[in-house]
């Protein structure tokens, strides 16, 4: 199979998850890097569906929205639930992570240097969500016995959170145990441990 192609700026940003999922599913993928001068000259936005990137290749399937390619991702790579029941579940989960993600990113973007302590104030009321699914379920992921996509996109966005607020997940025992599982599995470790990754900085504003 040849590799996955992400076309996408120097930064973490919307490509976090996916990335990770394919270094834990031990795939490979290339990466096309756009500059934001090459993007403001507006040629390759114009060929984006949504006039936006990531832009993900998998042959000749082509997938914007990094949602859509993370549920891509899950589905090629049995991480997208065992039954209808859990792909549903595992939806849901991945919805609620994103209204997560939503919040993050309006905090860096648009609120970072008035709506930080308030931010940080508040992250426990959506966190509490999260540890009490995954306390519930006992088997380390959200849903199932298995590890999903919706798994790789909390992994991510609490790895960002944890940048933000160090001691974010010390009420937070499921959550803090998911996160070191998750760091330890070796594909992931070695990625997380890598160049590629270190180098890239979270957002594209400095912000973090």
């Amino acid at each position: 199979m040849p590799p996955y192609i992400i076309t996408y700026f120097p930064v973490r940003g919307r490509c976090g998850a996916m990335r990770i999922l394919m270094a834990d599913q031990g795939v490979e993928w290339k990466e096309k890097v756009v500059v934001f001068d090459e993007w403001m000259k507006g040629d390759l936005k114009a060929t984006c569906v949504f006039g936006q990137l990531p832009k993900f290749e998998d042959g000749d399937l082509v997938l914007y929205q990094s949602n859509a390619i993370l549920r891509h991702l899950g589905r090629k790579h049995e991480a997208a639930g065992s039954d209808d029941k859990e792909a549903a579940l595992i939806d849901m989960m991945n919805d609620g992570v994103e209204d997560l993600r939503l919040k993050y990113i309006k905090l860096i973007y648009q609120d970072y240097d008035t709506g930080k302590d308030q931010y940080i104030k508040d992250l426990p009321g959506h966190l509490s969500k999260f540890e009490a699914v995954l306390a519930k379920n006992k088997s380390g992921f959200l849903i199932g016995g298995k590890i999903s996509f919706a798994d790789y996109s909390l992994f991510e966005v609490l790895l960002n959170h944890l940048v933000l607020c160090s001691s974010c997940l010390d009420t937070f025992p499921a959550l803090k145990s998911f996160v070191e599982s998750m760091s330890a599995r070796p594909g992931i470790k070695a990625f997380l441990d890598s160049d590629a990754y270190k180098k890239l900085p979270i957002n594209g504003n400095g912000k973090q």
